[in-house]
């Protein structure tokens, strides 16, 4: 799990990387700014489907890992504290069956 600090427009992006290219990076994941409507959707049960995103490497800002700062914990830490559910089974989950937009009526 990394947290991924974008330029042009600025984003913060927390996930799971996918691939890491020289082209760029791929990662299944959210904006920083969803992460607590996240925890809450999940925590509901309610169907959630990160997007898979690449950006290319110019964009790329910084890329860290997310780990615990101290005595404050990952947001990977917080996910699991939160939902009792382990992130990255989270994000890399396969949808559900008929979840896709072409199977709804």
């Amino acid at each position: 799990m990394v947290i991924l600090t974008l330029s042009n427009p600025r984003e913060k992006i927390w996930g799971a990387v996918l691939a890491l290219l020289p082209e760029g990076l791929s990662l299944c994941g959210v904006e920083l700014a969803s992460f607590d409507d996240l925890l809450s959707m999940v925590k509901e049960g309610e169907p959630v489907s990160p997007a898979v995103l690449f950006f290319p490497m110019h964009r790329i800002e910084r890329l860290e890992l997310d780990l615990p700062d101290g005595n404050l914990p990952s947001l990977s830490q917080r996910f699991t504290n939160r939902t009792g559910l382990d992130p990255v089974a989270v994000l890399l989950r396969p949808p559900a069956q008929g979840s896709s937009p072409e199977a709804q009526p």
